[in-house]
């Protein structure tokens, strides 16, 4: 029985046996922290190392101050872009502005000019005839509706050549036409519209008169300071 105990403790078939040093604790942690310790100043080295090769060590620094000065330039260059577009577009817009304007104005002078001409033609048609010896006539007399009852007048007064200018009055209104099939007057008289006759003197309004009256002709009376009838002219309707 112990023989074979034996043998088999001898033979290849016999447990292993492992045959370990035992080694104190601190001896073990001092072991890995060098070894960690080595690896991580290979991974350092390795890394620098690294960044010597791809250019990117010392002159790092100075490749990104460059970067932020380019883009700070750039940035300013946006700046006085925007500024240059928004002052383009202030002039643009008080271009268009003043063109408005201008346009605006263009049509208020010939809409001056047309009544200007009219007020020619009308002045050279009621020019006074060489004949005319009477120092004050009137001219132009025209009558136009202007609603019901209402009547609005146009005239014209001027001097005789050698007149002294000057001449201050007043005028008179005197509207004849029927009323029920009757005769019918009314003289509008207009104290307060006095007149200063300066070689000519244009004169309008607006005369109302009664409901129901018919007015064929007015007559357009002239007076001095004292009341005294200058000139008289009469138009019909």
């Amino acid at each position: 029985m112990r023989w074979k105990l034996l043998r088999r403790r001898l033979s290849v078939s016999a447990p292993r046996v492992t045959v370990r040093s035992r080694l104190p604790w601190p001896i073990r942690w001092l072991v890995l922290a060098l070894m960690m310790g080595g690896s991580a100043a290979v991974a350092v080295w390795t890394y620098e190392y690294g960044r010597e090769i791809a250019g990117l060590g010392r002159d790092a620094g100075a490749e990104l101050r460059l970067l932020r000065e380019e883009v700070e330039r750039l940035r300013e260059e946006h700046q006085r872009a925007v500024s240059v577009a928004n002052a383009a577009d202030s002039l643009l817009t008080a271009s268009r502005t003043a063109q408005e304007a201008l346009a605006a104005r263009v049509k208020v002078l010939e809409v001056e000019n047309l009544a200007l001409t009219r007020d020619i033609g009308f002045l050279e048609k009621m020019m006074p005839a060489p004949t005319d010896n009477r120092p004050l006539s009137v001219r132009g007399l025209q009558l136009q509706a202007d609603g019901p009852q209402r009547l609005r007048y146009q005239a014209l007064l001027m001097q005789a050549l050698g007149q002294p200018a000057g001449l201050k009055g007043r005028y008179d209104l005197v509207l004849v036409g029927s009323s029920d099939g009757k005769p019918w007057s009314q003289t509008v008289s207009r104290p307060n519209q006095t007149i200063d006759i300066r070689q000519y003197l244009r004169l309008d309004g607006v005369v109302e008169y009664p409901s129901g009256v018919s007015v064929r002709q007015v007559e357009f009376r002239v007076l001095d300071a004292d009341g005294r009838l200058l000139v008289a002219e009469t138009a019909r309707l």
